[in-house]
């Protein structure tokens, strides 16, 4: 079974959300105080291989630092960056889905902003902020789902729909 999974940090380098889409499951998203090791391998249990964009270089060796988890010595891990590179599809993931044709609800909005709208809803309780945070990750999971398999020559499978869960 594989995850596909991707982090927002905050400004200090804290994990704010850990998003996880498992296409048997939906999606989960620990979120603040969610945020920890058990959630995290609860989320994961059954799962045999995580699916990144740069997790290698980035979400993995961050929930390492900050759960103490591991993940690439107890997990499979296929990093879509580097297959994307090896087919010389350049940029981050964004830039990527745009070359793709892979369709984002919330384009406009990037891993920069992640950490000011984290900031937002934790300073001045901006809900708003924070659902355009949880939709972001959200995308970024669901998106990772769609171009592992167009990058395999697969079929686009559509989410499982209506399944999500908050962990906070």
């Amino acid at each position: 079974m594989r995850a596909y999974l991707d982090i927002e940090t905050t400004f200090t380098g804290a994990i704010s959300v850990i998003g996880i889409y498992r296409p048997d499951r939906g999606a989960v998203q620990l979120v603040g105080g969610g945020v920890t090791d058990l959630n995290l391998y609860g989320a994961l249990e059954g799962v045999a291989t995580l699916v990144t964009f740069n997790g290698s270089g980035f979400d993995l060796p961050v929930i390492r630092k900050r759960l103490l988890a591991d993940l690439r010595a107890e997990y499979a891990h296929r990093d879509l960056l580097h297959i994307c590179r090896q087919r010389g599809l350049r940029g981050g993931l964004k830039v990527v889905e745009q070359r793709l044709g892979i369709h984002r609800d919330t384009a406009g909005i990037s891993g920069w902003d992640a950490p000011r709208l984290w900031q937002q809803y934790e300073e001045h309780g901006d809900q708003t902020a924070l659902e355009a945070l949880l939709a972001y990750n959200y995308e970024d999971v669901i998106n990772l789902a769609a171009l592992e398999a167009m990058l395999d020559g697969n079929a686009v499978v559509a989410p499982a729909p209506g399944i999500r869960i908050l962990i906070r």
